[in-house]
């Protein structure tokens, strides 16, 4: 069977359970088809790029797929069909991943690893600048 992944994005004004049925209704498409799901993810409700079907937010759901491909492609007719489910995409993948997406990762995390400067002085790399007093007291008289 081949790997995909998915991300589904529902509409807005759909409650989180109403979500969760969405992606359960999903998931039973895919056992039947003789497929499963080996991830799912709720990111939870996020601000679109731009508008989508009058839409400006929505709920973003990932599926980490193994299943035939005749699964995959009723899962997507189904996804089409269903008014509730502004965008879908699937791709195919060599490896699942395991770990958590990029959506689900922090800002915090992906910026930047901040914890390697705990604890150090935020202005050590300015030490060896010193500050003349004496400049400022004949850039002062001169402007005078």
């Amino acid at each position: 069977m081949a790997l995909y992944e998915t991300v589904f994005i529902a509409r807005q004004d759909l409650s989180a359970g109403q979500v969760e049925t969405l992606a359960t209704t999903m998931t039973d498409i895919l056992t039947q088809g003789q497929g499963e799901v080996t991830k799912t993810e709720f990111c939870g409700l996020r601000n679109l790029a731009y508008s989508i079907k009058k839409n400006r937010k929505g709920h973003y759901v990932l599926f980490n797929i193994d299943a035939p491909a005749p699964a995959v492609k009723e899962m997507e007719r189904q996804m089409g069909l269903n008014e509730d489910i502004l965008r879908f995409l699937t791709i195919r993948v060599e490896a699942l991943d395991p770990e958590p997406s990029p959506l689900m990762q922090s800002k915090h995390s992906r910026d930047r690893n901040y914890e390697s400067f705990e604890g150090q002085d935020p202005y050590a790399a300015f030490a060896h600048i010193k500050r003349d007093d004496s400049d400022e007291d004949s850039a002062d008289e001169g402007d005078k």
